[in-house]
Parts: C-alpha cells; sequence; structure tokens
C-alpha cells in the first residue's frame, strides 16, 4: 500500500497550479487563471467529465476576476491510494456548510450526508442517483472542489468520524446522557473514487458566489439561450398530428395566451421507443411545410427523442456498428463519445429537422433507469466503461447537437434527462418526472451551485389553486413551459384561474429584457441566473436542528431533524421570489440584509428580517431590493426580431443601475463583439427626487428597444 498524506508533496501526487496571490503560491505553485488549481492524485484515468466535451475555459472573464486564496492549506487535504482506489479526505470546520454534489430535491445543505453520485432518474431520494450527479461542493468558507471522475463516487460529508482526528467527538453514554448523539461530530468530508487517481479541481472565493462563477467559467461560461426560449412553451400531447397542432396554436390566438415554442412529443416520428427521428407522414404529410408555417406564426418548434435507434431507421445500418452491446427497448444505443457517431446521428437530424427550420430537441429517458437501461457490463465501441459512460452519456449528447447548431450559427435551447459537470455551456435545461411541486423548487436552487439548469414545468393539476401556484413558479424558470403529453391539459384548463394564469404568462413575456440580460451573465461572467439564496450577498439563516423523537420503528436512534430554507431563490441581482404551494395561506421569507420592496406595488416589505406574508391569489411573493431596476417589454401575445418600448422600473430610495443586454437574439455572433450593454441608471438627489436615464454606447446597434420610460414604483 502506497501512502499519500500530502496533496502537494507525496509520492505519485503531480500538480498543475492555476492562481495568482503571492501567498498562494508558496502553497500551491505557479498558476494560470487567479483562484483555480488543478491537482492529480495518482494516475487519473484518460476519461473524465470534462475529457470529451471539447470546453475553452473563459480566460478573460476569468482573469478579471479578483485574486483569492484558498481557507485550506496542503496540510489539511489528505490523499491514500490502496485496494486499486483513490481515497481523499477535505477538512470540515465547525458550522462549516457543504453545497452541491449533484442535482438534490429534499436537501439544500449536504453536511451529514452519505451519497453515491451516480446518473440515473430520480427516485425520491437524496442518495445520489440523479439526472445531474456532478460531483462540485462549494463550502461556506469560500471555495470549491471538483472531483473530476466519470465513475460512481462515494461521499460521507460530515459523517465519518477520524481516530486521527483533531477534533474527535467526546463518548457519550446513550443510557445515561440525553444529549447522546445518534450522529457524532465529524470534521471531514470523505470521498471514493474507484480508480487508480484522480484530477481535482479546486476554486477559491472569496464568496461562494465566486467559487461557483470560476467553476461555470473555466467549464466555458454559462449558456445564452436564444431570445424567443425564454418565452412561454406549450408540449402537446403523443400522438397529435399537424392539424392537433394547428388547432392548439389557433386557440391560443384565439384566447390572446402567449405562445414562443410548441414541443412535439412522441408520435412526430414514424417509430418511437425507439426512434427513427424521421417524420409520420400520416400525422405530418407535410413536415417542411408545417414547420415553415408555424415559424410563419413566430412559433418555433421543438422535437421529442430518446437515443435508441429503431431498426426502421434509414441512419440504422450507418450508426449499428458503433453501437453498445445492449440495447434499449431493442433500440441500438449509439457509443456517442465517438466523433463518427455524432457525425453521423448529426446528419441524419440536419436531414429530417433542423435543415427546415426544427429550432432544438427534448433529450429524454438518456438518465437511465435500471430496468431497461444498459448495465454496467455493457461494452461499447470506444471502449469505454459502461458505467462512465452512463455518467457522461447526456453530456455527450448536448454536446453533439449543440455543436450542430453552432456550425449554423444557430442557438438552440432545449430539455434534457441528464447532465453532468462542463455542461454549463450548453442550451439545455433539465426536467424529469417527479411531480412533487416543493421538490421541484428545491432543485432549482440546487441547480445553482453545480452549473446546470432546472426547470419545475407544469403539468396536469388536481385543483385550480394547485395549476395557479405551479404557473406561479414556473414564470420565474429558466423555461416557462406548460407539458401536455400525457393529459392535454391546457393554460384554460381551470377557467376560474383562466385570467391569473393569462397575467402569468403575459409577465413572463414582460421579463424576457431582464430574464435575456440575466444569462447574459451566465455566458459571460458565470453567474447563475436562478439561485439558491444562500449565494446572495447578505443573507444569513440557520438551519433549525431539533432532537427527534424516539421511535422503535420511524426513529429508533432518536436522530435530529433539520429544517432548512429550501423554499425561495433569486432570479438575478435583483429579484427575490418565494413560491407558495397548495393549501398555503401564508409563509415566511427570509428577507437578506437590505430594504426590499414588494414588485407589484413598490411598497417596503421589510429590511433584513424573516416576514410572515398573506398573498393574494393572483400573486406569489415576489420582491426586488433597494436600488434595483427591472427592465420590462410590454404585455404582448406575440414577440418579434423588432424594437418594443421598454419599461424600466426602479423600486426603493437609494440609486441603481443595469446592465441592459441586447444583441440579435438568434446567432452566436455576440461571442464576436456583436452585442451592446445598455446602461439603465436611476439618481436621487438630496430631496429624494429620481431621474432616469438610459445610456445607449455611440455608434452600437439596439436590435430590441425603441424607448426607455422610467417609473418609480417606490413614492
Amino acid at each position: 500500500m502506497r501512502k499519500l498524506t500530502l496533496l502537494f508533496a507525496a509520492i505519485g501526487f503531480v500538480m498543475t497550479a492555476y492562481g495568482q496571490s503571492s501567498v498562494t503560491s508558496k502553497e500551491w505553485g505557479s498558476n494560470e487563471y487567479a483562484g483555480i488549481w488543478k491537482l492529480s492524485v495518482g494516475t487519473p484515468e484518460k476519461i473524465n467529465l470534462l475529457s470529451e466535451l471539447d470546453i475553452t475555459p473563459k480566460k478573460e472573464a476569468l482573469e478579471q476576476m479578483p485574486e483569492s486564496i484558498l481557507p485550506i492549506s496542503r496540510s489539511d487535504v489528505k490523499t491514500e491510494l490502496r485496494d486499486g482506489k483513490t481515497y481523499i479526505s477535505f477538512p470540515l470546520e465547525k458550522g462549516e456548510k457543504i453545497f452541491g454534489l449533484g442535482l438534490h430535491f429534499k436537501t439544500v445543505e449536504q453536511r451529514g450526508r452519505i451519497m453515491r453520485l451516480h446518473m440515473d432518474h430520480y427516485g425520491e431520494n437524496d442518495n445520489g442517483r440523479t439526472h445531474a450527479p456532478v460531483p462540485f461542493f462549494v463550502s461556506s468558507r469560500g471555495y470549491g472542489v471538483l472531483i473530476n471522475s466519470a465513475r460512481y463516487i462515494d461521499v460521507w460529508v460530515g459523517t465519518a468520524v477520524r481516530k486521527d482526528s483533531p477534533n474527535a467527538p467526546e463518548e457519550k453514554d446513550r443510557n445515561a446522557d440525553p444529549s447522546w448523539p445518534a450522529q457524532p461530530y465529524s470534521d471531514n468530508i470523505e470521498i471514493l473514487v474507484p480508480a487508480t487517481g484522480v484530477e481535482l479541481l479546486l476554486f477559491a472565493g472569496p464568496t461562494m458566489l465566486d467559487a461557483v462563477r470560476r467553476y461555470n467559467l473555466y467549464n466555458g461560461g454559462g449558456t445564452l439561450p436564444p431570445r424567443w426560449g425564454l418565452g412561454f412553451w406549450h408540449r402537446t400531447p403523443t400522438l397529435f398530428s399537424d392539424r392537433d397542432v394547428k388547432d392548439e396554436v389557433a386557440e391560443f390566438e384565439k384566447r390572446g395566451f402567449p405562445l414562443s415554442v410548441i414541443g412535439l412529443e412522441p408520435g412526430w416520428h414514424t417509430k418511437a421507443y425507439p426512434c427513427t427521428y424521421e417524420w409520420d407522414k400520416s400525422r405530418f404529410p407535410d413536415a417542411p411545410g408545417f414547420v415553415k408555417e408555424m415559424l410563419d406564426k413566430g412559433i418555433e418548434l421543438n422535437l421529442w427523442m430518446n437515443p435508441y435507434v429503431s431498426k426502421h431507421s434509414e441512419v440504422y445500418n450507418r450508426i449499428k456498428s458503433y453501437t453498445g452491446s445492449h440495447t434499449v427497448w431493442s433500440g441500438e444505443v449509439p457509443d456517442y463519445s465517438m466523433p463518427e457517431v455524432q457525425r453521423i446521428m448529426t446528419d441524419h437530424f440536419r436531414k429530417h429537422q433542423v435543415d427546415m427550420g426544427v429550432s432544438g430537441y427534448k433529450m429524454d429517458e438518456n438518465d437511465g433507469y435500471d430496468s431497461w437501461l444498459w448495465p454496467d457490463v455493457a461494452t461499447f465501441p470506444s471502449g469505454i466503461p459502461a458505467e462512465q459512460l452512463r455518467n457522461l452519456y447526456g453530456s455527450l449528447m448536448q454536446y453533439a447537437t449543440t455543436k450542430m447548431y453552432r456550425e449554423q450559427n444557430k442557438r438552440t435551447y432545449g430539455q434534457v434527462r441528464a447532465a453532468n459537470a462542463g455542461t454549463n455551456s450548453y442550451p439545455y435545461v433539465l426536467y424529469n418526472d417527479y411531480y412533487d411541486h416543493k421538490g421541484f423548487i428545491t432543485a432549482l436552487i440546487n441547480s445553482s451551485f453545480i452549473g446546470v439548469l432546472w426547470t419545475p414545468e407544469v403539468r396536469s393539476s388536481k385543483t385550480s389553486e394547485e395549476w395557479l401556484r405551479r404557473m406561479q413558479t414556473v414564470c420565474f424558470s429558466p423555461i416557462a413551459q406548460l407539458n401536455a403529453w400525457a393529459d392535454g391539459t391546457k393554460p384554460w384548463t381551470f377557467p376560474d384561474v383562466e385570467k391569473e394564469i393569462k397575467e402569468i404568462a403575459l409577465l413572463r413575456i414582460q421579463l424576457i429584457p431582464y430574464l435575456y440580460s440575466v444569462f447574459a451573465d451566465y455566458a459571460f461572467y458565470g453567474t447563475p441566473p436562478v439561485r439558491a439564496m444562500n449565494l446572495e450577498n447578505g443573507y444569513a439563516i440557520e438551519a433549525e436542528t431539533e432532537q427527534g423523537k424516539l421511535d422503535a420503528t420511524e426513529n429508533p436512534y432518536a436522530m435530529a431533524i433539520r429544517r432548512e430554507v429550501k423554499d425561495q431563490f433569486m432570479v438575478g441581482e435583483n429579484i427575490l421570489v418565494a413560491p407558495l404551494f397548495t393549501g398555503q395561506k401564508e409563509r415566511k421569507v427570509v428577507l437578506p440584509q437590505g430594504k426590499w420592496y414588494d414588485f407589484y406595488t413598490g411598497k417596503l416589505a421589510g429590511e433584513g428580517e424573516v416576514i410572515t406574508v398573506k398573498p393574494t391569489d393572483s400573486n406569489i411573493p415576489v420582491y426586488v431590493k433597494d436600488g434595483g431596476i427591472i427592465p420590462l417589454w410590454p404585455a404582448m401575445a406575440k414577440f418579434t426580431d423588432r424594437q418594443y418600448p421598454l419599461e424600466v422600473r426602479h423600486y426603493g430610495t437609494k440609486p441603481g443601475t443595469f446592465s441592459l443586454y441586447d444583441d440579435d437574439g438568434s446567432s452566436y455572433d455576440y461571442e464576436k463583439g456583436a452585442f451592446t450593454r445598455i446602461d439603465l441608471n436611476v439618481t436621487v438627489d438630496k430631496k429624494g427626487r429620481k431621474k432616469g436615464k438610459a445610456i445607449v454606447p455611440k455608434g452600437k446597434k439596439v436590435w430590441s428597444f425603441s424607448e426607455y420610460n422610467f417609473r418609480f414604483m417606490t413614492e
């Protein structure tokens, strides 16, 4: 057994460092980017989470970030190679919080939990088997770590008690001491990687948000969706025909409901489960004409598919020799890690969908479910083990399809069931079939720690109240979507709340200038567009822990119960959203430091405190920070590539500024500098009088705004 006791000095440990601080240089070596270090333990495997994705760090943005020192030293981190596996231990201080380590639906803080990070559908248990088992954690001390391995990784977050710990817990007698804890204090994060080495990437802060931003920028920055992608989406029922879709669109138009994207579910293919990726002429006799008619109405098309190729597809003979040893639903499993597979499949997609104007895909069933997915004993022509390919498969499909659209200089935006580290620059939003509303919001919060996007899409509801609450939530999501694939539900399914639902959908359109600017900050600076309150400056609230009650069946060790805030989040820099759930008549909202104002009225809501609110049916609690500026388009059912007047709302009494982003809304020309940042400024004089001004850089093009009308919401 060879023991590696220090990360940077032991035998077999190779380090490449990135950072600029003179203090850190003494401990961690020279650097290229401020605050990022790449470390190799033992002999890392050639295949990892980032190796197959052709990622280019956002060098300029990284260089503009402040220098930072890691709050841990080289002697704090221990590694060991044993039994063909790699063991890593990171320190934990008292009170330190750990976030990330996958897309979770029930918990936000991860200290005290044990997980195996494993790509899978979500099975209603935060055990690491999830749609995005990203092995990246961020600490409240202001740093983050990516364990860059495509293997299934075991993690013990503050549960394992080491004998060599300097903070070992005191032994207590359960018979005599009522303070006896079922989970003794642990001061470490233990990680097991089933390989003879692993690459680690460490990201300094100084804040948690800075660490997350560095992580996103290192992986290519965030995605900037096309402007239409931030409109309202409606997925039609399975087996719909072109006539059915046209009737659906006509009904949206008749009722004045916004509609930007129609999603076609299984039924547009000649065969699905497995798929041909070719139009069924009995339901779509003139697919090119149908696509053109939708585009002429200002409606983009998004097509459902899964990865498994039918023997009846014209691409079958070309792809067969590049598929795995096992089938899924009797369909071939293409090895998407191979460039030839990507070329064959995207050529097929171009021919049958993209070249006729289809805007993107919903890529289903690439996360896994053991009953039908390939097993870990499967083999693939690339030689990549099935375990690694399972963790990479959704990422590879995102990479291949994004590259296909990039080659046409056309942005896409779609949905996917599987993602992992390195996919934040790809234009896909995660979803699943788990339909717990509270869990959806917790996942939305967790997505911000790990570089993925998540949508709490709306499907059927049992009551009009549930319908309303879900729609109010999705308004502030990366994708605002109603999914009627199984039940045919419509925005107006509950007539008693149709008016309120329409207002919500129209608000989504109004918010596009704000949301588009927020996503631009994701693309350029790595700042998550929707993020956890824990990443907000001035937010400080402790999870409440109470002693569990002894129960011989449910809780035989009287385990403590932790209650944490997992039902509010930030959208961009200025908006705080506090969703309501069915049956709630009131709720508590934690307001960070500073004054916060009601989004709808402009009235003061509170200042750095916990408030209790009793909202109306029409609105959920939404607040704007003091000095916050929210640019809004008109409330319109349709928007096109032209200029619209902008309402610029200012909240509170402080001066404010907002960097409004604009470009052509559809191409990648912005990466070559074809974009404009418009400064929206509000000044406040000594008498409290406010003045707004929009500053357009001289000679710069404006695509989307015709005028700037300032509205001061707070008197």
